[in-house]
């Protein structure tokens, strides 16, 4: 089990003369799907971007995936794009050895006197809330309990689904809900760190969501190419979160899809969306 704040941690290592910083970090096998989960190295990114602005607030994060990275070290340049008063633009760059792994823009923000409103509660899914579902651990047959989870990353969620089924056979509505609460430190008191729980959310949404409209055990993988998240209403005390995913459309080998994630009480905690390149899985 990996804990986010701890394997997110990155190192400066170095201060150029226009403002760029380096940084290092160690990428965890705790958090593997395939390969490091995308999320998760976009959070190192995200806590590298932290270490070179001024504000305490994330506004967004946009990345493109270009490589899979080993659980290794990797090298982080962090370049400021934009420098304003209130607002921030920069790019991140992770590398590993002589490969591109992710390249994203960050912008934070500080105190700004804006305008306000808020017209989500009509979009929020009528859903139980975390304490009427049962834990996924409950909805297992004892020999999936006894193989434990596909890969390690499931270790650091606690689950709870919203409509849960076994049939390996069923097909429906591409759309994922499930309530989840990071182990075993679910809550965190930097924003940034508060952030990558979002960060890590919202891209966890792409697969379950597409892959609910497909039967399970076809010959397909689908990598993410990118990701998309709006930060907008921080719960940092609110330990669940839900996950709220939905993949409209898959054609041409692209599988489009958009996720929300929204707290206990109802607020609209971060937006995104983001595709994924659907391919058959190679023959041995």
């Amino acid at each position: 089990m990996g804990d986010l704040q701890q394997d997110t941690e990155v190192e400066l290592v170095g201060e150029d003369p226009d403002g760029s910083r380096r940084f290092s970090a160690k990428l965890s096998p705790e958090w593997e799907i395939w390969g490091p989960m995308g999320g998760y190295v976009a959070s190192v990114a995200l806590r590298a971007a932290a270490g070179s602005s001024p504000f305490a607030r994330p506004a967004s994060f946009f990345c493109q995936y270009l490589g899979v990275a080993a659980f290794d070290a990797v090298d982080i340049a962090v370049t400021p794009l934009r420098v304003a008063k209130t607002a921030l633009a920069q790019r991140v760059q992770v590398r590993q050895g002589d490969r591109d792994i992710l390249e994203a823009t960050v912008w934070s923000v500080g105190e700004v006197d804006g305008l306000a409103h808020d017209v989500t509660e009509p979009t929020r899914p009528p859903v139980p809330s975390p304490n009427e579902c049962a834990d996924l651990t409950e909805l297992l047959s004892e020999e999936d309990l006894a193989s434990g989870p596909p890969f390690p990353f499931w270790r650091n969620l606690d689950l709870r689904p919203i409509d849960w089924t076994a049939d390996r056979s069923a097909v429906g509505d591409p759309v994922w809900r499930e309530w989840l609460r990071f182990a075993p430190t679910p809550i965190f008191a930097d924003p940034w760190v508060d952030a990558c729980r979002s960060l890590i959310l919202i891209d966890l949404q792409s697969w379950p969501s597409a892959s609910r409209a497909h039967t399970r055990g076809h010959a397909f993988i689908a990598p993410s190419l990118d990701l998309y998240v709006a930060f907008h209403d921080p719960r940092p005390d609110g330990e669940w979160l839900l996950a709220d995913g939905f993949a409209p459309i898959a054609r041409d080998g692209l599988m489009a899809w958009n996720g929300r994630l929204w707290s206990e009480d109802g607020a609209l905690v971060a937006s995104g969306a983001g595709q994924m390149l659907c391919r058959r899985v190679r023959q041995a």
